[in-house]
């Protein structure tokens, strides 16, 4: 694979490393949060949720600056945002400042989950497209692995917590910087900016061999595409919204952002410890990662679809037992089950959401699709993970599981009934598999 865009790959897959930092930190620090504000389970559940609903508006707006100033700018900005958040909030003094940095990170990771897998997928080639989308994922999984491992090792003093959360900055400065070292995609190149020669020139760095094909897809694609600021919801796009929708919906409906965000409450509710929560929790992160690790193997030699099948039953399989351990009270197991959960999400879900979905959507309205689905999926993520705590002290940790199973047999189904295959197709020609649906 050409080292020109394994570097460009790596570079833009760190803002998940950020991402996946910036989510599972707090795990460690909402409950010292708590107790230091003295929150109620209302309150406490917007701290913790704030940076979610800030992934909302930062995914529903992330494809405009994309489209208008470049996913390369884009990508630069989103860096400089994490990095003010995570200060921001580690030195906060009330709830109320904590929030207001903890959302404007929040809007940082819904950019990046628009635009990271946006520039991965205009940049590299078909054959490699789903290992180097997934290097963001892959990106993700180390950052929340990373965010479990400081985690552990910085707990014990009353500011804890200002730690765990302040260590993001150092990685956002990085990611910022190494942004400069990276081109502008093609598509944007061409499609926005009318500069073929630039365009031509990137595609070449990326893979000499195939720079005159793919210039020469992107240019009819272009001319089939008259209006290129096309609205994204009119009715020949409905099938792509309508996949990537139900795509983004079920990641949640899984319960994956409230294992993440409430681990260590979760373990405790087994009667672990703290410190052996969070231990357990570090588990989380190395099955995460390990997991993920496999589904970017296999997703460019088994398919999308094989992998979802994979994760699907997984799900179905992990959440029964989860389930009926807290029904029968029978706890030892449940870390196990935990982790085979998170496997079941990682080979599946967390490998292929932004792959499939940046894959869908014709290049006149990637940005924008992209945006859809990810402003799907951090809605749900917001309010799973403001209800999480809420439910579970009502209605038990049972409710909460069994419900998550059902709706993952509803996923299965999607997979099986809906769900096209993209592997190995160039995006000019998903294009019209999708929209001739």
């Amino acid at each position: 694979m050409n080292k020109n865009v394994i570097f460009w790959s790596i570079t833009v897959g760190l803002g998940g490393l950020l991402f996946g930092l910036d989510v599972a930190v707090i795990s460690g620090a909402e409950q010292a949060i708590q107790k230091l504000w003295n929150l109620d389970n209302w309150t406490h559940g917007i701290a913790v949720a704030i940076a979610l609903y800030g992934t909302v508006i930062g995914a529903a707006l992330g494809g405009i600056p994309a489209d208008k100033y470049g996913r390369k700018n884009t990508l630069l900005w989103i860096g400089i945002s994490f990095f003010i958040s995570s200060l921001g909030a580690a030195i906060a003094q009330d709830v109320n400042t904590f929030m207001i940095f903890r959302f404007l990170g929040g809007l940082g990771i819904g950019a990046s989950s628009v635009v990271a897998p946006i520039y991965i997928s205009e940049i590299a080639p078909a054959k490699h497209r789903g290992k180097l989308v997934i290097s963001f994922q892959l990106n993700v999984v180390f950052g929340i692995l990373l965010a479990y491992i400081s985690n552990y090792f910085l707990q014990g003093g009353a500011d804890d917590w200002r730690w765990m959360l302040g260590v993001v900055a150092f990685p956002s400065l990085l990611f910022s910087f190494l942004i400069l070292f990276t081109p502008e995609t093609p598509q944007f190149l061409f499609l926005k900016r009318n500069n073929e020669p630039e365009a031509l020139r990137v595609l070449q760095l990326a893979d000499a061999d195939s720079a005159f094909e793919t210039m020469k897809r992107i240019k009819e694609n272009a001319f089939s595409n008259v209006n290129l600021n096309e609205s994204l919801f009119q009715k020949k796009f409905r099938w792509p919204l309508i996949l990537a929708f139900l795509f983004a919906f079920f990641n949640q409906a899984s319960g994956i952002n409230a294992v993440i965000y409430y681990a260590p409450r979760i373990f405790e509710l087994t009667g672990l410890g703290k410190e052996s929560a969070l231990l357990s929790t570090s588990g989380i992160g190395v099955i995460n990662f390990i997991s993920t690790l496999t589904g970017w193997y296999l997703i460019d030699r088994l398919g999308r679809r094989v992998l979802m099948y994979i994760g699907s039953l997984g799900y179905i399989i992990s959440l029964g037992l989860i389930a009926f351990s807290f029904y029968s009270e029978s706890y030892a197991n449940v870390p196990y089950y935990i982790f085979a959960f998170i496997a079941a999400h990682a080979i599946g879900q967390g490998s292929v959401i932004w792959v499939f979905i940046s894959e869908i959507f014709p290049n006149s309205v990637r940005a924008k699709g992209m945006a859809w689905g990810s402003l799907t999926h951090w809605v749900f993520a917001a309010l799973v993970a403001n209800f999480f705590p809420i439910i579970t002290d009502n209605f038990g940790p049972t409710l909460i599981f069994s419900s998550f199973l059902v709706l993952m047999v509803g996923q299965l189904l999607y997979v099986h009934f809906w769900m096209p295959e993209t592997k190995g197709a160039n995006l000019e020609d998903i294009e019209k598999q999708v929209i001739l649906h």
